[in-house]
């Protein structure tokens, strides 16, 4: 791993597009450079790298950064590259993997040979995605607090995580008094603004062109009115009351809290495709790139290029399987409840990627540990009253997002998907219960609204 010595330190953009955290070294001491959300750099040095597993060197980090417990839980090593991010699970060994990197790219990503022999990963110290959101309004602490709202700020103006304008001026207001302090009328703050209004809103947001193309997207007038609605925010953001001047923790918290209203915030993403709609009988759709975000929350499909939701499922709305390349080409299936001019069907949505192996374990995985959490429920209840009480009020309901047209609701209506029903028995409701289905994957809950499946012989399209 390339070394540098000292506090940690911010790199260059030129450094940062060839980030190297995997050394060549062997068993004598070498520096690790671990990246953070806001791209400082902390410089380790370790003896035995090779050997050295990703719990120890988490540790590590967090003794350099004097973080309280908390961050063992809320945070996670990743291996990352523009082709490939993986979270490490504490007993990977961080250097055998970056030694493996190629062929990780070869087996689930599509990269021609020429970008996989360039690929690097960086080591990075992020969010865990099995993290729950609950756990956040725990946290007090100011630099752990810091590093969540760095890496939530980061997504959502690079737009991974797709917002209404309404939300990103709201979000940008806050980062504007993290870093340009509280508002002061008469002060130039429309032209400091202006002048880099790329770190308060996300790109697309702050185009200045009215084109003709623009227009007929309805992104022309929003783009217009992005300036002026953040500063408007900013105008409104409130001041916090009874905490130290210097402290920012109240502004994280509250930028967290607002992320916390998208239902894929803290979500781990995959690279896919999907299939579009036919425009005629004649005439295929073809595919369009699509990110797939799944958290402990469920399971989302974003359109890569327009930055909306086409589709968003809780765990209890779907049933999933996977199909490796030896079978046929490597999918994931989403099965879920629709209706198909206004009969209800079985809807499944075939995302094509080299890692639906990947995302169909994650899946699984979120699914064992919501349901272990609802199992420790009622225990923690009976206990409560003899626990010390806490001085937390219980977290509020997250509220749903409902504007029309909003980006975070789905849009199934620009996916091409596989409709059926049962052959031979009408459907008389609404949402049938079901005894046939194509996976055998899925929630089990007495709660849940997708009833047990079981397999059939073939597809069709519907």
């Amino acid at each position: 791993m390339d070394g540098t010595e000292g506090n940690a330190e911010q790199p260059g953009s030129a450094e940062r597009s060839h980030r190297s955290s995997v050394s060549s070294v062997g068993a004598r001491a070498a520096d690790v450079l671990v990246y953070l959300a806001d791209d400082r750099v902390v410089p380790l040095a370790v003896e035995n790298l090779p050997s050295l597993s990703a719990h120890e060197l988490h540790r590590a980090v967090r003794e350099f950064l004097q973080l309280p417990d908390i961050a063992l839980e809320a945070f996670a090593l990743w291996l990352v590259s523009p082709l490939l991010e993986v979270q490490l699970k504490p007993k990977h060994q961080p250097y055998k993997l970056g030694r493996q990197w190629p062929e990780l790219l070869l087996r689930f990503t599509d990269a021609p040979d020429d970008d996989v022999a360039m690929d690097e990963p960086s080591l990075q110290f992020r969010r865990n995605v099995f993290f729950p959101r609950r756990r956040e309004l725990q946290i007090h602490d100011e630099e752990v607090l810091r590093l969540l709202y760095e890496e939530a700020k980061g997504n959502v103006l690079a737009a991974r995580y797709p917002c209404d304008i309404e939300d990103c001026e709201a979000l940008g207001a806050l980062v504007c008094r993290v870093q340009l302090g509280p508002y002061q009328p008469g002060q130039p703050a429309a032209c400091t603004l202006r002048e880099k209004l790329d770190s308060f809103l996300p790109a697309h947001l702050c185009k200045r062109g009215h084109g003709l193309f623009a227009a007929l997207r309805g992104r022309g007038a929003k783009a217009g009115l992005g300036e002026q609605g953040l500063l408007n925010a900013y105008r409104k953001v409130k001041e916090a009351v009874g905490e130290h001047e210097a402290s920012l923790s109240s502004y994280y918290r509250a930028y967290l809290l607002k992320c916390h209203e998208l239902p894929f915030y803290g979500c781990a993403f995959f690279h896919g495709e999907v299939d579009k709609p036919a425009q005629s009988f004649l005439h295929r759709g073809g595919r369009k790139p699509v990110a797939v975000a799944i958290s402990l929350e469920g399971v989302h499909v974003i359109d890569s290029r327009e930055k909306h939701v086409l589709l968003g499922l809780r765990f209890q709305e779907l049933s999933w399987d996977h199909t490796s390349p030896e079978e046929e080409e490597s999918v994931l299936w989403l099965e879920f409840d629709g209706d198909n001019e206004g009969t209800p069907v079985n809807k499944l949505l075939k995302i094509y990627s080299k890692q639906a192996e990947l995302m169909s374990s994650l899946i699984e995985y979120c699914i064992e540990l919501n349901q272990a959490a609802e199992a420790a429920a009622p225990q923690e209840s009976v206990s409560g009253p003899h626990s010390a009480p806490s001085s937390l009020p219980p977290p509020a309901q997250r509220p749903q997002l409902r504007r029309q047209g909003s980006v975070v609701c789905s849009r199934i209506q620009h996916l091409s998907t596989i409709d059926y029903v049962e052959e031979g028995e009408q459907i008389k409701r609404v949402k049938p219960k079901r005894t046939t289905s194509f996976f055998s994957r899925q929630l089990s809950t007495s709660q849940g609204s997708y009833t047990v499946v079981q397999p059939t012989d073939g597809l069709e399209q519907g």
